[in-house]
């Protein structure tokens, strides 16, 4: 049976306006600041910093609802303005002549009362020079009177049995689990943006008699504002992100921009490793969110979020933080520059680090490597037991040292090169040889100086798709269509941000069909697919001529290029048909970025084919590219290029150290 539904109509007697009961507006208040145990824990420990606290301690009970209590070491509250503390509008903060030159977390007046009118609420404190604490207690919104208390210093604030005064909100609390995780969260924000600060998290959750389990404990950090931040960082997101991360500083127009922002390879499947603050508050900005995720569009696949941690300071009068009673909301007098600072910043970072890629992708190819076939001994048989048998297809694998006196390989220069390139005396090893010779550097040239570089020297080919090449301290695996994918991709970007992508004509016009709105799609940006040297013209009802094509991509399939323009065109919602003129570059704009998703599909037809066979000359010149290329730490889709072992990785996999 369907509810009724409310009666909203005007129609009936007129009510007399009236003006709400104080408590009332308290209540009220609460459901915009209040709106679940985390967002008191938020206003609370904010307070606390805003009074010069060293160590904030908090405390929760199922989740928040039956208890928060957040003491803190700050300066405290004189006992003659406890109770000026609980009034709507009353704070130290501000004195209300410029509402925009804000240098403290709260400033509105309206945490303590909104709190206090949905719970039971307690606030001690002792003032510096107080010679005793005071403490007053508010029920639902009932002040009580200031009394003597025990407390060496600093304030105690706590509300017990949150939304009793307003039960309905209750019913839209998640599990106290959640609501812990939420809070925790929360603190972990704060932790983040004051890391010159102690936090630590309890849940006194059945605890009687004691303080309860620590959930997250941050001690002082030492050292600069820069090292304490970096230090705190680390702490709170892993040793693994401070590894992998890149240190961000930029300045544009009275905006700084400073923090870590991890390689495209330490990538999430989510974005809850995304921290952003403005003048020291941490912010759910979606106009910073957003810029975070156009800088990392061209290294990440939609899939695909990037983890950061972003400071951005200036001036208060260049940032409206009163946009939301919540205060987690900011808007820029200027949100153009401060979006471009972000883009540009992080762009310029990510092109910096060239062909590094996360330094966890080499631990986990370390994890992949399995011994469980290896037997208790690490591969050698236990005493007594007979031969480990072959049990592979095809002949059993000659036995170590049967490879000497053979024939050394024809063509081979030098006594190194014939000893490794030595043809089987046997046709019946013929097979068994194969994969040896397929996968030895051929005719390569002995550079040693090419092992001191990032890449080092090219070794082998195996699989034809990955390179092995030797650096000094180690080994490094390259991916190479990966690898050359992102090569090609930054070559096009290059040419398009000069005077266009370089273009051949076909002989020939290749004819594609499409779908009707494929095929309507693609004409409509036929003037931007021009610049990125792909040009197209109708050929009857779905059909298109590919005209010409980009260059570099060589003798492409202009049918499979076409679709995948398509495609991308489809899932960026297409392009404005006027383009991009020479030299402009939209950087993180909305053409710009579907221009680069058109160039990242096409550059992935044009690039070396798994499967290929590539010479010595032709890897090496490989590897030079990429470390001279940004960005080509992973490919146009966010997957690393490259896998780096030190020796001393390999020597453990072996058992050597």
């Amino acid at each position: 049976m369907n509810a009724p539904a409310p009666n909203i109509s005007p129609s009936g007697p007129r009510k007399p306006i009236r003006r709400l009961d104080e408590s009332a507006q308290n209540r009220i208040a609460a459901g915009e600041v209040v709106e679940r145990p985390a967002s008191a824990v938020k206003e609370l420990a904010e307070n606390s910093l805003d009074a010069g606290a060293r160590r904030i301690e908090i405390t929760l009970a199922d989740g928040g609802r039956t208890l928060i209590r957040v003491a803190d070491d700050g300066h405290g509250i004189p006992h003659d303005q406890l109770e000026l503390a609980l009034e709507r509008h009353a704070t130290s903060k501000t004195d209300g002549e410029d509402l925009l030159d804000i240098g403290s977390f709260g400033f509105r007046g309206e945490a303590l009362p909104s709190i206090a009118a949905v719970s039971r609420f307690t606030l001690t404190s002792r003032a510096e020079s107080a010679e005793e604490a005071w403490t007053l207690r508010c029920d639902a919104g009932r002040l009580g009177r200031p009394t003597p208390a025990a407390l060496p210093r600093g304030t105690v604030a706590e509300a017990r049995d949150l939304f009793h005064a307003t039960p309905a909100r209750l019913k839209f609390l998640r599990t106290d689990r959640a609501e812990t995780q939420a809070a925790a969260d929360m603190v972990r924000r704060l932790a983040m943006a004051a890391p010159q600060v102690g936090f630590v998290l309890r849940d006194a959750t059945g605890a009687e008699g004691t303080e309860g389990r620590v959930l997250f404990r941050a001690d002082p950090e030492p050292g600069s504002p820069q090292e304490a931040r970096r230090a705190r960082l680390a702490r709170i997101l892993g040793r693994a992100f401070e590894a992998d991360a890149l240190e961000i500083e930029a300045e544009r127009e009275g905006l700084r921009l400073t923090g870590l922002a991890a390689l495209p390879t330490h990538s999430r499947g989510a974005a809850v490793a995304q921290f952003l603050f403005v003048n020291g508050r941490p912010v759910r900005d979606k106009l910073l969110t957003g810029a975070l995720r156009a800088a990392y569009s061209d290294v990440l696949h939609s899939g695909r979020h990037p983890a950061a941690a972003l400071y951005l300071d200036c001036d208060p009068h260049l940032v409206d933080v009163n946009v939301h009673p919540a205060k987690t909301e900011v808007r820029f007098r200027a949100p153009g520059i401060a979006r471009g600072l972000v883009v540009s910043a992080l762009r310029h970072a990510l092109a910096a680090a060239g062909h590094r890629s996360s330094a966890t992708v080499g631990t986990a190819a370390l994890g992949e490597f399995q011994r469980d076939d290896l037997g208790p001994h690490g591969g050698a048989a236990a005493p007594g037991a007979a031969p480990v048998q072959y049990q592979g297809r095809g002949p059993a694998p000659r036995p170590f040292g049967a490879w000497e006196n053979m024939p050394p390989r024809p063509g081979a220069e030098t006594l190194a090169q014939a000893a490794a390139f030595q043809a089987p005396a046997q046709a019946g090893f013929a097979e068994d040889a194969a994969p040896y010779r397929s996968a030895r550097v051929e005719d390569a040239p002995e550079d040693p100086a090419a092992q001191d570089l990032p890449l080092g020297l090219a070794r082998a080919q195996i699989h034809e798709n990955y390179i092995v090449a030797q650096t000094t301290d180690g080994m490094v695996i390259i991916d190479q269509h990966a690898a050359h994918e992102r090569l090609v991709y930054e070559r096009l970007k290059r040419q398009l941000d000069a005077n266009g992508v370089k273009r051949q004509a076909l002989l020939i016009p290749q004819i594609v069909e499409l779908p009707g709105d494929d095929a309507e799609r693609v004409l409509e940006a036929a003037e931007a697919l021009a610049r990125a040297g792909l040009v197209i013209e109708p050929f009857g009802p779905g059909a298109l001529a590919v005209q010409e094509m980009p260059a570099e991509l060589g003798q492409a399939d202009a049918t499979a290029i076409l679709r995948d323009v398509a495609d991308a065109l489809a899932e960026t919602g297409g392009i404005d048909a006027g383009g991009l003129e020479a030299g402009e570059s939209d950087e993180g704009g909305p053409v710009r970025a579907r221009l680069d998703a058109v160039l990242s599909r096409m550059a992935c037809h044009g690039s070396v084919r798994s499967g290929r066979r590539m010479g010595a000359a032709e890897m090496n010149a490989l590897l030079r590219e990429m470390e001279a290329t940004p960005r080509s730490g992973q490919c146009n889709h966010g997957r690393p290029t490259s896998v780096r072992l030190s020796l001393a990785q390999i020597e453990t996999l072996f058992g050597r150290r």
